[in-house]
């Protein structure tokens, strides 16, 4: 007979990836090469690969909310200013050939101003910093050096926006003598000469000039001259906070931008406004492309608009503008980069490509918006519902507290590098909008292609989604409830194999659809028929309409037949529905708050033994999840509750049942006990996943990564990996590993088994220099004790040996760190029983004797010193002890010797006394 080896059921998971925030508002910085992206997240800086969507550091400062950062163009050092007044200066060290990793280090931290800082800016050399803050004072400082080189004065309020450029202007011309002509060129004054030697003088008499452009929240716009370090220039047309500064060295112009809504170009030379824009909203972000050929602006309507400079015509078509949420608050752009990149109020941050500004069609007045080449989801906010689409389940659908719903890649195969169109796991693919309030509820059907979506705009969409042709359609709107969408199923049996369905889910649309609203209705709609003829695609019309709770539904499940589904409401109850007539079957009452998620049992699930003893039939199994924080399984064969399971501190939000998991054999048939062993996950308001031996209703595994009540949880059939969305913003993938905590556990008990052999087989033989090793290594105190105390009852002991062995005095002069932090416990363990306190104190001894006092107070191990100072204490009271022995003894002397001068004692015999 065929031997067997099984490993054990579910019991372990990891994370194996997580989907989290990078950015939830604030300060966003970009260094030249476009791949390195610095991003506030609260009261920390994330860095990130934009070629990969690592998360390659995060850095906190001091622990107060950062209010502004900036990232050196070459990415060499980080700067933070924080809201407790300080700024931190850290250097950047990217490690390998990829740069997949950096070293961030402090430099300096210093206190640049008396108020926060809100503006800062770096030159394109990576050397200075510009500081602006609430009080209107503007700083310079040198960033490798960490201190500070200029000071300006002279705005009222806020500095708003700062830019460092380099003029061009003709070289000053020296004074004139009496005669008409000029000065000798050596009699200069100190400040020509202090020109001519910070400014770099070319073949035509013309100096490039270090400069910088500062706008403040009283519209005026100062120029600042280094060299001379003072203000050269005032601009004043503005009546608003200036958002925006930028200089173009080819047409020597200066751009600013306001909340005015009027975008103003000046020269350079005379500072006199050339052209002034009107963009009829309100501007937060200005710069020039293509050589200043053109300009973009971004502002509340949350569209990116390119203009012509020369005309200062609109270059791109008319843009409807978008809500508040998707107003720009940054953009971001280097001039070697072919994207400009906006950041919006939602926190999402968008790449745009200028491409079509290369070679635009003269024919043409404008062109088509710039085309969106990537999006990245700074936070997605509170996880509501997620669920696997595609059919190969490479994309993840989430319902993200907002009426769009949001598509990331799951797939990890080979990056594409390109810092503009990066495909990785957590990367956002598509944007589905048509919602016009919050999404609460997704739900796809068996083959992954057909998406359905609730939202509280009373509607439910049906969403095509072919992943190949990159290609996410909506298909049907279901317009009927009265109140928010709360629940929404799709049938998940697969058509018979080989159908024209089955084949080509993508042209066969589900058969229907059920609904649950807080109307307390559910309805049923046919999906087949609503878009039968093209030309005149009738409204989707509900099939029945039923009266089902007294209260909001929160779930609806349909069974692996489409014959049954069961609806899940707040009022305690779940009812189990026939999706033919839509008649009720069932009641089940039992649950002592309201029922937030409800799940048919798989198709394939083996009966199920209650607590009272009762078994289900092959009708199945339903399982529920409530506010009361427990857990039911109820038979579908008599209604009634088989196990309750409790152990969640809060609201079970999620229940699902895991697949059947598969063992591994030495032969093709699996054991029983691993058949019909049945797995369910549940997620609560406390911020667990848990996950259940349904079959004895006890926890196998807690699973704890998130901070917040998790909403959402999926499973993936073919690999069991669980997903999980919280309302902390993240999304955790966690990966069975009980097959690899089993083999590793396996071979954990193999090796210690042959090591156990080894270590007998070393004692045997006499061999204590490896038997006292491997004692030490596999942490068995008592074979350790039993060895040391053979050692050192051996008569005769050898000559010279501390211990009584001289190979014993060589190991044990001869230990690493951690043996010696090991053996030392021991010996403290046993030094503190009197039994075994002679073993203790001789190989004590022997570690005195054989380490000198350096070597002993630079042993590096936890719980050291106190190792030391518990070993001193009971040595301490042994000597006492002994001590009291010694003196004991001289009293037995004495009673000895009087003894024997009275006679009870002669001769050292004793005499009887009659």
């Amino acid at each position: 007979m065929l031997s067997r080896t099984r490993i054990s059921t579910t019991t372990t998971f990891e994370p194996e990836h997580v989907i989290q925030p990078i950015y939830t508002g604030g300060d966003v910085a970009l260094d030249k090469t476009g791949h390195i992206l610095a991003t506030c997240l609260g009261e920390e800086t994330v860095i990130t690969d934009l070629r990969t969507g690592a998360l390659l550091a995060c850095v906190e400062a001091d622990g107060e909310v950062l209010t502004a950062l900036a990232i050196t163009p070459n990415a060499s050092n980080l700067i933070l200013c924080s809201r407790s007044l300080s700024m931190q200066i850290h250097t950047l060290e990217f490690c390998g050939g990829d740069e997949s990793s950096v070293r961030v280090s402090l430099l300096k931290t210093l206190k640049p101003h008396v108020t926060p800082v809100v503006t800062i800016e770096v030159d394109n050399t990576s050397t200075l910093v510009a500081t602006g803050s609430a009080d209107g004072v503007i700083k310079l400082w040198d960033v490798r050096g960490a201190y500070l080189t200029h000071t300006f004065r002279g705005h009222n309020g806020i500095i708003s926006a700062l830019h460092f450029f380099e003029a061009v202007e003709a070289e000053p011309d020296l004074p004139a003598s009496a005669n008409g002509k000029k000065k000798n060129r050596h009699k200069r004054s100190k400040l020509q000469d202090d020109i001519m030697n910070d400014a770099e003088i070319n073949g035509n008499n013309t100096i490039a000039s270090f400069r910088l452009a500062s706008g403040g929240e009283d519209g005026q716009i100062r120029i600042w001259d280094l060299t001379k370090r003072k203000s050269i220039a005032t601009l004043d047309s503005h009546v608003s906070v200036v958002r925006g500064l930028q200089f173009s060295p080819k047409a020597n112009q200066i751009i600013s931008a306001s909340r005015d809504k009027t975008v103003i170009i000046w020269d350079a030379k005379g500072w006199k406004a050339t052209k002034i824009v009107p963009v009829l909203e309100v501007i937060e972000a200005v710069g020039f492309v293509k050589a200043g050929a053109f300009f973009y602006t971004g502002g509340e309507n949350g569209k990116l608009r390119i203009w012509e400079t020369k005309s200062g015509r609109e270059f791109t078509q008319e843009q409807a503008a978008g809500g508040e949420a998707d107003g720009i608050v940054h953009v971001l752009h280097h001039t070697n980069l072919n994207f400009i990149l906006s950041v919006h109020a939602d926190q999402s941050l968008i790449f745009h490509s200028i491409d079509p500004l290369s070679n635009p069609d003269s024919s043409k007045s404008s062109i088509e918006p710039l085309p969106l080449v990537r999006r990245i989801s700074g936070t997605h906010d509170e996880i509501i519902d997620l669920c696997y689409v595609s059919p190969e389940r490479t994309l993840l659908a989430l319902a993200t507290n907002s009426e769009s719903l949001r598509l990331v890649s799951l797939s990890t195969a080979a990056k594409d590098t390109s810092s503009n169109t990066a495909s990785y796991f957590g990367a956002d693919v598509a944007l589905l909008e048509g919602h016009e309030d919050i999404i609460i509820c997704l739900d796809v059907d068996w083959s992954g292609c057909w998406l359905a979506t609730g939202a509280k705009d009373n509607t439910v969409r049906l969403w095509r989604i072919d992943e190949a042709q990159n290609s996410f359609q909506h298909f049907a709107t279901f317009t009927g409830h009265a109140e928010s969408i709360g629940a929404i199923a799709l049938p998940i049996n697969p058509p018979p194999v080989g159908s024209a369905a089955y084949n080509d889910p993508l042209s066969h649309a589900p058969s229907f659809l059920l609904t649950g609203s807080q109307d307390r209705t559910v309805k049923k709609w046919e999906i087949a028929k609503t878009h039968s003829s093209k030309a005149s695609p009738k409204p989707p019309l509900a099939i029945f309409t039923r009266k089902a709770h007294d209260k909001d539904i929160n779930a609806i499940s349909i069974n692996h037949d489409s014959t049954l589904f069961a609806s899940a409401s707040q009022d305690r109850t779940v009812k189990i529905w026939s999706v033919e007539e839509g008649e009720v079957q069932s009641v089940l009452r039992g649950h002592r708050r309201g029922v937030w998620s409800v799940k048919f049992a798989p198709k394939d699930a083996p009966p199920l033994i209650g607590d009272d003893g009762t078994a289900s039939t092959s009708r199945g199994l339903v399982l529920t999840g409530s506010g009361d924080k427990t857990i039911k399984i109820w038979s579908l064969a008599d209604y009634s509750c088989l196990r309750t399971l409790e152990g969640h501190t809060n609201s079970v939000l999620k229940v699902l049942w895991m697949p059947l998991p598969s063992a591994i054999l030495t032969t093709s048939t699996p054991p029983l006990s691993t058949k019909n062993t049945l797995q369910i996950a549940s997620a609560g308001g406390d911020g667990l996943v848990k996950i259940w031996n349904a079959n004895i209703g006890e926890t196998a595994a807690t699973l704890n990564n998130h901070t917040d009540r998790i909403w959402a949880l999926t499973v993936n059939p073919a690999t069991n990996t669980l997903v999980s969305g919280s309302g902390d913003s993240t999304v955790t993938f966690w990966k069975d590993t009980s097959s690899a905590t089993v083999a590793a556990s396996v071979a954990e008990s193999t090796a210690r088994v042959e090591q156990e052999q080894l270590l007998q087989n070393h004692i045997h033989g006499g061999n204590y220099r490896d038997a006292i090793t491997l004692a030490l290594q596999l942490n068995h105190p008592a074979r350790l004790l039993a060895l040391l105390q053979g050692v050192v009852d051996r008569q005769p002991p050898e000559p010279g040996s501390l211990s009584g062995m001289r190979a014993v005095d060589d190991v044990l002069a001869s230990l690493s760190d951690a043996q010696l932090l090991l053996l030392m416990s021991r010996v403290r363990d046993w030094n503190t029983n009197a039994r075994t306190a002679v073993v203790a104190q001789r190989i004590l001894a022997v570690v005195v004797r054989s380490y000198s006092a350096e070597r002993l107070a630079g042993v590096k191990g936890r719980g050291w010193k106190d190792v030391l100072a518990a070993l001193a204490a009971y040595t301490e009271r042994h000597y006492k002890r002994v001590e009291g022995l010694v003196d004991e003894s001289y009293i037995v002397d004495f009673t000895l010797r009087e003894m024997e001068a009275t006679g009870f004692v002669a001769n050292g015999e004793e005499m009887e006394v009659l």
